[in-house]
């Protein structure tokens, strides 16, 4: 089988890490001197264990909704973990508001969707962005930038600058996953690898790792979708 992967290099990165995204590329983080042909070699050696990651089934739980709902009375959407129900009404705001349900204007009618999703990015914002400082805080690391991005295959990152980004649809997961993901991206801040120490900083600072962990398997499609 025809391994087809894409190198991304950086003067910052010591050592070579190849990653498997959900959508199943394969992704090689190598030292900037790294030569096409050592890259080669080193897939070669992980060959096996590429093959068993890309062809693995992602492990979602079946939903009750079809993927890629409508915006209207009587559907329910992710928030924190649950869902709520959506109800077409005029709000005081003349946008989207929150109160145990999602209120939708009618006047929004034409672009329900994306009123929902800028709700959804500012909540994330608002949630996510106060909670990465204070576990920084806590963890003791220092990093660049936050951004909430709009990144489908991914959570979170923690790039070559020290800047970290997460996934505005992090925002539907229950808390503790939201905790989880701020604190395994801040952990790369002083663990690059997931190595054992990794796992260790990881799981002293977010005891519902591996909840959360799960959560993420059974659940993560769900986050995928748009809405």
């Amino acid at each position: 089988m025809d391994l087809n992967y894409q190198i991304v290099r950086s003067a910052k990165r010591k050592r070579l890490t190849i990653t498997v995204e959900r959508d199943r590329s394969i992704i090689v983080h190598a030292p900037e001197g790294a030569t096409d042909e050592a890259i080669r070699k080193v897939v070669e050696t992980k060959r096996q264990w590429l093959f068993d990651k890309v062809n693995h089934a992602q492990k979602y739980q079946d939903r009750p909704h079809a993927p890629g709902k409508e915006v209207v009375n009587g559907e329910s959407v992710p928030y924190l973990g649950r869902e709520y129900l959506i109800e077409i009404a005029e709000t005081k705001s003349g946008g989207v508001e929150f109160s145990r349900r999602f209120l939708i204007p009618a006047a929004q009618q034409a672009k329900r969707r994306k009123v929902l999703k800028e709700w959804y990015v500012n909540r994330a914002t608002e949630t996510i962005l106060p909670r990465v400082i204070r576990h920084a805080r806590e963890l003791g690391v220092e990093f660049g930038e936050v951004k909430i991005v709009d990144n489908r295959y991914r959570w979170g990152s923690c790039t070559i600058k020290d800047n970290v980004n997460f996934n505005w649809r992090l925002i539907k997961a229950p808390m503790f996953v939201i905790d989880y993901v701020i604190v395994h991206e801040l952990a790369h801040l002083m663990e690059t690898n997931h190595t054992p120490r990794f796992w260790n900083i990881v799981r002293a600072k977010a005891p519902s790792t591996e909840k959360a962990k799960t959560w993420l398997k059974e659940h993560g499609q769900v986050l995928e979708d748009e809405l």
